[in-house]
């Protein structure tokens, strides 16, 4: 069983920047594929940005590529999201997920393990 718990979400004006973090637990980290997914009152849960266990494939929503990188740390079992350039779209509550196959889907139905999900908010 692997637990996931994200940190680093926080109210942020409109340009700024906010790293999220996921730290999990368990030995086999490295093999994870992982993958951040946000959802926002009213919508389903989408996509963010994914990152296969090599890190070697790197996927992003069209809506976030270019402001946002995924990036992972195995020795501290920990993926970031880090966020530039916020827009107020961007608000919802952001969500780190684990495949145990180690691919980096986008469908939600790939991920195993699922964090508790933090809020980001981006006001005008």
């Amino acid at each position: 069983q692997v637990q996931l718990v994200e940190s680093g979400g926080g109210l942020v004006h409109t340009g700024g920047s906010l790293r999220l973090s996921c730290a999990a637990s368990g030995r086999t980290f490295s093999t994870y594929g992982m993958g951040w997914f946000r959802q926002a009152p009213g919508n389903e849960r989408e996509f963010v940005a994914a990152m296969s266990w090599s890190g070697y494939t790197l996927r992003y929503a069209d809506s976030v590529q270019g402001r946002f990188t995924i990036s992972r740390d195995n020795a501290k079992k920990t993926v970031f999201l880090q966020m530039n350039n916020l827009k107020p779209e961007d608000t919802a509550v952001y969500y780190c997920a684990a495949d145990r196959e180690g691919y980096s889907g986008t469908d939600i139905s790939g991920y195993d393990y699922w964090g508790q999900g933090i809020q980001v908010n981006v006001s005008i």
